[in-house]
């Protein structure tokens, strides 16, 4: 970044030619989110005062962040944030960080929820309980909690850097008492003998040999989060096949996969004994969250 007066403006358009010829897909927004975050301001906050120079400090900061940006890190570890179903969530290395095709997860098992309990009219009375598989940063089992406010949820996860994550999000939005965190492999953390009325997993579905010709962001996140296995589908064919146990009557599972894995995790499911396995598409239509009852 050569020497001269820098405004948000200025520095928004010189951050964006040089994020995109790195090759960075959001190479504006990235600019902006790291910009707001030094200002300490919301993204339409630069462009209301886009004529007033940056200070040395403001400047140095931003310098240091798109050094960063363009070594690979991504965005949310450089902020701590990142936004999933409308509320900010608190973010490291130590988790995956929350994408919005992950929404289509929480959106699904709502409707399971729905279709359990006697439709969305029912839905804040629903004392539906809830194991959220993989919790990493939490985003899944506190969106569910927000929307279902007699839920109880019980969030697992392998790493205790994640759960740390987890508890701080929980705290933050307020639902701890309702949502629970344990440590363990899969359903291994969860209480004996309970059954649940749904469980719901992002769980690790990359294949090991693709890990590598990941975008340089998505190899800075925590390759436990990540890698699937040969096939991908390592992990997730554990939890079907222990998933039953832990399903009260009725009880349905939900999990995202790769779009191009729904077929495979369908027969999972159905090999399973699971009913009623559908696939649900996101909002860029592509295969996303696969689902079934227990049968």
């Amino acid at each position: 970044m050569p020497e001269r007066t820098w405004t948000p403006l200025a520095v928004l358009d010189w951050t964006t030619r040089r994020f995109a010829e790195a090759g960075i897909a959001s190479a504006r927004l990235d600019a902006q989110v790291l910009l707001a975050h030094v200002l300490r301001c919301d993204r339409v906050a630069l462009y209301t005062a886009f004529d007033k120079p940056l200070a040395a400090g403001e400047l140095a900061a931003y310098r240091g962040l798109i050094r960063r940006r363009l070594a690979g890190e991504p965005v949310a570890y450089l902020v701590g944030e990142r936004e999933f179903w409308s509320v900010p969530l608190a973010v490291t290395p130590d988790v995956l960080v929350p994408r919005p095709d992950t929404e289509t997860l929480v959106q699904v098992a709502l409707d399971l929820v729905d279709a359990r309990v006697g439709g969305r009219g029912a839905r804040a009375d629903a004392e539906v309980r809830i194991a959220d598989i993989g919790t990493g940063s939490g985003a899944v089992a506190i969106a569910l909690a927000r929307e279902l406010p007699r839920a109880s949820v019980v969030a697992t996860d392998v790493s205790d850097a994640a759960l740390a994550v987890a508890a701080r999000n929980v705290d933050r939005h307020g639902v701890g008492g309702r949502v629970s965190l344990a440590r363990g492999d899969l359903t291994a953390a969860l209480p004996a003998g309970d059954a649940f009325d749904l469980i719901v997993a992002n769980l690790p579905y990359i294949p090991t040999a693709e890990l590598a010709q990941l975008p340089a962001d998505v190899r800075r996140e925590p390759r436990l989060a990540l890698d699937g296995g040969a096939d991908g589908l390592a992990v997730i064919a554990r939890l079907v096949a222990a998933a039953p146990a832990h399903l009260a009557a009725g009880g349905a599972i939900a999990l995202e996969h790769a779009a191009d894995q729904a077929g495979a995790v369908a027969a999972h499911l159905a090999g399973a004994g699971f009913r009623d396995v559908a696939t649900h598409r996101d909002l860029a239509r592509h295969p996303r969250v696969t689902s079934g009852a227990r049968g």
